[in-house]
């Protein structure tokens, strides 16, 4: 047993412990969504409820999410689990580590233990490599599933995604009004749809807004990580680019080490915009801009999806987008007059 701390579940739910204590003792005084949200915390943390309040569970539903280690999906998995809480169903999440347990391997485990439908976070979907069988196969048993990100057009399910176009048009726009014109992109592998979405919002916003047509040399192709940031960072700052929008925000971090190795200061030297828009973005050295996904909104229509299916009700299986915002802080500022020369690689070994 694992008694609930007021201090904990009152965080969690943003209540005072006096409205936990009453809602944990079924007192009256507090509003159904108030009650809803201090319940749902409760069983999120990982606390038992007191016996006179545990209720069945009207299903599982399995989340399967690619990794934890970038912010972004920590806070779906919170939001989704959240959501579902509310509507009466428990969240199991499958999070994979390379070498470990694969997508495939969760969804049957899943399935092994009963779950009422599936949620897809840029899962093998969002691979235009990856096989759709696996799918189609789900939907063909009957099994409802929703995809959040990498939209495939010849998949037909429910998909909620984050509008990546639209995203590289803010941030192009936002740096070429402070004046600059050579702007690099550094993204994930282009088999991924959400990094082709992002060359060609690229594109055409630097087309309309930098009268540069061709930006073959300005966008760089590595991982979706820190380290993958810095290679692609490194690359662009060679060439002579002021300004790195990228493709995530543990991407910018690597952009902002690449230009520090350099000698060069953000955003007097280089500016840095990054994409999600992590909670730690607030806090970076300077404060990091970035592109925020709606993680609310886009986790709200895929359980919303969701639990129609499960329910029997009719669910489109068009793509729903989600507009982004622009949130600038201290890592983006004019584009110098004269791009200063980067420091020589080191050569010792």
């Amino acid at each position: 047993m694992r008694p609930p701390r007021l201090a904990d579940v009152a965080g969690r739910a943003g209540v005072s412990e006096a409205t936990v204590s009453r809602v944990l003792n079924d007192k009256p005084g507090v509003s159904d969504d108030t009650r809803a949200a201090v319940l749902a915390a409760v069983d999120l943390l990982g606390y038992d409820r007191p016996p006179k309040l545990r209720r069945s569970s009207a299903g599982l539903v399995g989340l399967v999410v690619p990794e934890l280690v970038n912010p972004v999906f920590p806070a779906y998995v919170q939001c989704i689990g959240d959501i579902l809480a509310r509507g009466g169903y428990t969240p199991i999440v499958g999070s994979q580590v390379p070498g470990g347990t694969s997508e495939d391997e969760y969804v049957e485990m899943m399935r092994e233990r009963g779950v009422s439908g599936l949620i897809f976070l840029s899962g093998l979907h969002a691979d235009s490599t990856a096989e759709l069988d696996r799918y189609r196969d789900l939907v063909d048993a009957g099994l409802p599933i929703v995809c959040i990100n990498g939209y495939r057009e010849d998949l037909h399910v429910p998909f909620v995604s984050d509008d990546d176009i639209g995203a590289m048009g803010l941030g192009v726009r936002c740096l070429t009004r402070l004046g600059h014109r050579r702007i690099g992109l550094a993204t994930g592998p282009l088999r991924f749809v959400p990094s082709r979405r992002k060359v060609m919002g690229f594109r055409q916003a630097m087309a309309q807004h930098a009268d540069v047509a061709d930006v073959t040399d300005l966008v760089r192709h590595t991982l979706f990580t820190v380290d993958g940031g810095r290679e692609a960072g490194e690359s662009l700052i060679d060439d002579g680019c002021t300004a790195v929008i990228c493709g995530s925000d543990m991407m910018a971090l690597g952009v902002l080490a690449a230009a520090r190795a350099r000698g060069l200061e953000v955003p007097g030297d280089i500016s840095v915009i990054g994409y999600d828009d992590s909670p730690v973005m607030a806090f970076t050295a300077p404060p990091m801009t970035t592109v925020r996904q709606d993680t609310e909104g886009i986790s709200r229509a895929a359980v919303t999806a969701l639990l129609d299916a499960i329910t029997g009700r009719h669910v489109a299986t068009a793509e729903l987008v989600f507009r982004n915002a622009l949130v600038q802080r201290e890592s983006v500022g004019p584009a110098p007059r004269v791009r200063p020369r980067p420091a020589p690689r080191s050569t010792s070994g």
